[in-house]
């Protein structure tokens, strides 16, 4: 079985050496080469015997994740990274550029079992949970890519392909990584959590003391229409999702945010704006609106803008805090899932078929 270098904390990798009969500060070494140099690659560590490089290299591989594209946005504010996993399959990562932040969107999942109506992720199925390493190499990597220009990644949100809390130990532990001071050494602050309301992950994620951010994918402000945008939803109701998340809110102190996918004459009415209102009127959070990110395929439309306008107004005047977000990288596909749906249909008939079946 092969072992991954980037799923191991400063840590487990000193175990290791002692382990092997190495010199406890040869760990610390690599822990510097990998997290203050940022290399990844044994034979350039020059500090280190040729035959500890060579013992590391047949010991340890980096990541099972190989970049088999990249895609940059017309305004260069938005990268998409499609990585191809060691058993073929396919997962990808944004990286957004919003004045001084880098965000990376990274995925927990190969593929997704929502199935949102307007998302590309579920479109066929769940395949598989991430792995820790494969979770963490996405903000790893993209932060070597950043490096490289004098920059580094602020942010990281968990709401690529996926859901995160059918992903649970892996997430948590990923987490653990991208903020241990050796590391990557994020803020919790910094890191933002979405699903769709998996009421058991949002129970359990409220006792691991964090201050990570947790966002509900919410797009509809009754159970009856959400059920239609995310079958998913059926799971749970939605009054007791919206419980666990404000129990969320009041043990970290940490406001929670609903995003709001807009679709054209689906949720988008007045209607459904003022029952959003009367749904969280007084609750300490953020309503996030995105409007629809078109995908190939899909019949769903982008709401008009005075729509949009009218939308925000009533929260507004209902004293619903709320933003805005309006979509970057539509020319490259840069919604959840698109990337990776375009390189499957792109695929002959029989490579689809091993890389769908793959266990």
């Amino acid at each position: 079985m092969t072992s991954y270098l980037l799923g191991l904390t400063p840590e487990e990798i000193t175990q290791w050496f002692q382990k092997e009969g190495e010199a406890e500060f040869r760990a610390r070494q690599l822990v510097e080469w990998l997290y203050q140099k940022n290399e990844t690659e044994f034979s350039k560590m020059t500090n280190f015997s040729k035959a500890l490089r060579e013992k590391l290299a047949s010991n340890w591989q980096m990541s099972s994740m190989t970049l088999k594209k990249l895609q940059e946005s017309d305004d260069r504010e938005t990268i998409k990274f499609l990585w191809q996993l060691h058993d073929g399959n396919l997962v990808e990562s944004v990286l957004i550029m919003s004045d001084q932040r880098r965000t990376v969107c990274v995925s927990s999942q190969v593929g997704c079992p929502a199935r949102c109506a307007f998302c590309a992720s579920g479109q066929k199925g769940l395949f598989r949970n991430l792995e820790v390493d494969e979770i963490f190499a996405q903000v790893y990597l993209i932060n070597n890519w950043l490096e490289k220009k004098g920059e580094r990644v602020s942010h990281v949100v968990y709401m690529g392909m996926g859901e995160p809390f059918r992903n649970y130990d892996a997430v948590v532990r990923s987490i653990q990584l991208l903020i241990h001071p050796d590391m990557l050494g994020l803020s919790q602050r910094r890191i933002t959590v979405s699903t769709v309301g998996v009421i058991e992950g949002i129970q359990k994620f409220s006792e691991e003391d964090f201050k990570v951010n947790l966002v509900l994918s919410l797009h509809a402000p009754n159970q009856k229409l959400r059920q239609k945008i995310i079958p998913y939803a059926r799971q749970y109701a939605l009054d007791d999702i919206l419980q666990a998340m404000f129990e969320y809110a009041k043990k970290t102190k940490r406001d929670v945010t609903f995003e709001y996918t807009l679709l054209s004459g689906i949720n988008d009415n007045e209607q459904e704006a003022h029952e959003l209102v009367k749904l969280l009127k007084e609750k300490q959070c953020t309503v996030n609106l995105i409007p629809y990110n078109p995908v190939q395929g899909l019949r769903l439309k982008r709401p008009d803008p005075l729509a949009v306008r009218r939308f925000r107004e009533i929260l507004t005047q209902g004293d619903i805090v709320n933003t805005c977000r309006y979509t970057k990288g539509d020319d490259i596909a840069a919604a959840c899932g698109q990337l990776v749906l375009h390189e499957q249909q792109s695929m002959p008939a029989k490579a689809l078929h091993v890389l769908q079946n793959t266990p």
